[in-house]
């Protein structure tokens, strides 16, 4: 069996977004390497439970594994000290899509709040929206339900100190107070009064 502190990291998560009742969209999950310069990837995508296919709401989470941080565990693993503690880098996307028409971004971020969404006691910072809107070849709106939508994303670091290193399970810990966040927040996006197109229904286009 494998032994390292990201596959760790991967069980605590899922294990604190399953814990907030989240549904874990498993198709949309992604374990990538670059051959080239030895950085790993895990991508991942939850909903709130019932939601049809697609979900309105959902939230996309990627962790990415520099290699100066496997160099960095790797020391530590054979008893050195490394110069720097190994780090992830941690971004939440939270995405309103199959939406009928643009909504305005205000009114999404308002519903959201200030409350910025941390991991232990590394916090992530909010980017600026982005909305999302597809058109056909005449420049008219595309004929899809799923390519209108509007995204805000959150990023940061999360530095495993010698704690973790040392015993994963506080991992868990670490990220319960993400999930919860992810929950709340989807549950504030889904009720907000939005022109949502029905779940699989392609038949209708974007006015």
């Amino acid at each position: 069996m494998l032994d390292h502190v990201l596959l760790d990291v991967i069980s605590a998560i899922r294990s604190t977004f399953e814990s907030a009742l989240l549904d874990r969209q498993a198709i949309e999950e992604r374990f990538q390497i670059d051959v080239f310069l030895g950085d790993i990837s895990w991508e991942t995508s939850y909903s709130l439970p019932g939601e049809g296919s697609p979900p309105r709401v959902r939230a996309d989470l990627s962790i990415d594994w520099p290699t100066w941080s496997q160099s960095a565990y790797r020391s530590w693993s054979i008893g050195e000290t490394p110069d720097e503690p190994p780090e992830l880098v941690v971004e939440i996307a939270l995405r309103i899509q199959r939406l009928a028409e643009a909504v305005n971004p205000s009114a999404v971020l308002i519903a959201l709040g200030d409350e910025l969404p941390a991991i232990g006691d590394d916090q992530l910072e909010r980017s600026g929206p982005t909305v999302e809107l597809a058109y056909d070849k005449e420049g008219q709106p595309a004929n899809d339900p799923t390519r209108c939508a509007i995204e805000i994303s959150f990023e940061g670091t999360c530095r495993l100190d010698e704690a973790v290193l040392e015993d994963p399970e506080v991992l868990e810990d670490r990220f319960a107070r993400l999930g919860r966040w992810v929950a709340s927040n989807l549950v504030r996006l889904g009720d907000l009064d939005l022109p949502f197109l029905p779940p699989g229904d392609e038949t209708l286009g974007v006015p």
